[in-house]
């Protein structure tokens, strides 16, 4: 499959960081975004990104309030910490 070039911006500490992992790890920036990007547009392709036990065993433990689903709640709590988007 060809390859497309694609621009990101983020905060020059997270870019940093990723550069990091990725020398760490002997792959690049891109093939770790291109991974995760393909983890979350087919999860279901590729059975070594399975839930892992911990995760298993924590499903489940929070009851999200009453009439909010966890997109809302995590649009509130990322609006608390960074402010509201305007």
């Amino acid at each position: 499959m060809a390859t497309a070039k694609l621009t990101l911006s983020a905060n020059a500490d997270l870019i940093a960081d990723a550069k990091t992992v990725a020398a760490q790890r002997k792959t690049s920036v891109s093939a770790m975004v291109s991974g995760f990007l393909r983890s979350v547009s087919r999860p279901e392709a590729d059975p070594s990104l399975s839930l892992g036990p911990i995760t298993r065993r924590a499903s489940g433990i929070v009851k999200l309030p009453a009439g909010q689903s966890d997109k809302e709640l995590l649009g509130d709590a990322l609006a608390t910490k960074y402010g509201a988007a305007r």
